[in-house]
């Protein structure tokens, strides 16, 4: 469900330059920030790499770009 609200106009800024970055919309970039501080705040001793890399882990499983691992 799509909700209009107000941010700064920096806010704005800075996610389209970090979104032009990562070729996210800003829209996209201040969800994906939202996904990573959420899950930081939930999980305040993980470091932030690892975070990410989660996340593109978790992606790649629901792509179906991941590998069973054969123990032995």
């Amino acid at each position: 469900m799509a909700t209009a609200i107000k941010l700064s106009d920096e806010l704005i800024e800075d996610a389209r330059r970090y979104g032009d970055v990562f070729s996210r919309s800003a829209p996209k970039q201040i969800e994906y920030w939202s996904r990573i501080g959420k899950i930081a705040e939930e999980n305040p001793d993980l470091p932030f790499n690892f975070i990410k890399e989660l996340l593109v882990a978790q992606r790649e499983a629901e792509e179906g770009q991941v590998t069973p691992y054969q123990f032995g």
